[in-house]
């Protein structure tokens, strides 16, 4: 006959009665609180915590109710998406929701319009019904970042309380900026890049001018438009359109406009963007006051990694002596010595004509003067081009490299 098990003794003393009895007295407090109460508490919890909390109808009905504010659910295999298939009617309140890659030979079902060519190639591939996620009407934060998405989907550009929308390298995504800003009312945030489907003119960004904060679309070259049609944007603090089809003129900044600017990208389609192709030296001054000027307006700008050249076709430009070890300086960028700005003709980081000084040097009693002065004997050891502020001509070129 089995001898009767002794009480285990717990660390603090407790019989493994006195935990049931813990657990009982738990338990009725928990059916003691409300639905709303309970789905309070649910909403410090991540996701997949909730779902299995769920314990019986009351904490389903809870969760039901549940916002869920703090973490993102991401969708990186079928056992993850399938879980966010049960969330859509277990937790519809999820506000952050993240759609990558499916395990191999997996996609999510092809959208309207599908890309023919891998339409055929993904055949017969296991498909995911992608539309499930429209259910989550409360969803705050979407990011669709290498998805195996095809061809065109309403459904996912269509959440009355979105704010921040990623899509990244999604490679046969059909998509439109005026079927984007039409159906996301409240959008603040907006990165997209890498898309080579994604189309429109940034004109149809107005609809959301008092709302958005952030523009970020680059490498997609079927983007349009004038940069200018989003000056009037209140709040837009961040405007990247690097490599896309967009064009304008740098020097229609006014004084008034991108007030909120604190980051400026803009392609070299546009006249002064980056990697703008000059065709005269001389025509470079004027960019560089301009710029300038859109620095002291506003001095939190970020003017990330400006740069531009002298276009090939310029009749300054001339062709380097390909046996020679040594290209022209026909790239100028900004520079910042400490508060000290300026811009510089260069063929890189350690070969570079002198400054262009845009700001008077700080006087010696300033407390920036110490910083500027580092920084200056660093810009000062990358001049190669002693007593040129602009690129040499070729007989003075051809002059330097003898001399050398």
């Amino acid at each position: 006959m089995p001898r009767p098990q002794k009480k285990q003794k717990l660390e603090d003393g407790q019989t493994n009665n006195d935990v049931q009895a813990d657990d009982d007295n738990f338990t009725s407090a928990i059916d003691r609180l409300g639905t709303d109460a309970l789905a309070n508490i649910f909403g410090f919890l991540g996701p997949e915590d909730i779902m299995r909390a769920r314990l019986n109808n009351k904490m389903r009905e809870a969760a039901k109710k549940t916002c869920v504010p703090k973490t993102a659910f991401n969708v990186r295999s079928v056992r993850k998406f399938n879980a966010m298939a049960a969330m859509s009617t277990a937790l519809p309140n999820l506000q952050q929701i993240g759609i990558f890659h499916l395990d191999r030979e997996h996609k999510y079902s092809d959208g309207e319009d599908p890309e023919e060519r891998m339409a055929a190639y993904s055949a017969n591939w296991i498909t995911h019904d992608i539309e499930i996620i429209s259910r989550f009407r409360k969803l705050r934060s979407l990011n669709i970042d290498g998805a195996p998405l095809n061809g065109r989907y309403p459904f996912l550009f269509n959440f009355p309380l979105l704010e921040q929308l990623k899509i990244h390298y999604v490679y046969h995504l059909k998509l439109d900026l005026e079927i984007l800003a039409g159906g996301l009312p409240l959008l603040k945030e907006l990165r997209c890049s890498g898309n080579p489907f994604l189309t429109g003119n940034i004109n149809s960004l107005r609809v959301l001018k008092d709302v958005l904060a952030v523009v970020h679309i680059s490498l997609s070259r079927h983007v349009q438009g004038n940069f200018m049609d989003l000056a009037d944007f209140p709040r837009l603090r961040t405007l990247n359109l690097r490599k896309t089809s967009v064009t304008g003129d740098i020097r229609d900044i006014g004084e008034g406009d991108f007030r909120a600017l604190e980051s400026l990208t803009l392609p070299h389609g546009v006249y002064g963007g980056m990697g703008y192709e000059f065709q005269h030296i001389s025509d470079v001054p004027g960019v560089m006051n301009t710029l300038y000027s859109l620095k002291k307006q506003r001095p939190r700008l970020l003017l990330k990694d400006w740069y531009g050249k002298l276009s090939e076709h310029s009749p300054d430009w001339y062709e380097m002596d390909h046996d020679l070890d040594e290209a022209p300086p026909f790239e100028v960028w900004l520079v910042q010595a400490g508060s000290r700005a300026g811009y510089r003709w260069q063929v890189d980081d350690t070969m570079s004509c002198e400054v262009n000084w845009l700001d008077p040097e700080p006087g010696r009693e300033s407390s920036k003067y110490e910083k500027y002065i580092r920084d200056l004997r660093e810009i000062e050891r990358q001049v190669v081009y002693r007593g040129f502020q602009q690129p040499p001509s070729e007989e003075e070129f051809n002059r330097h490299l003898l001399e050398r």
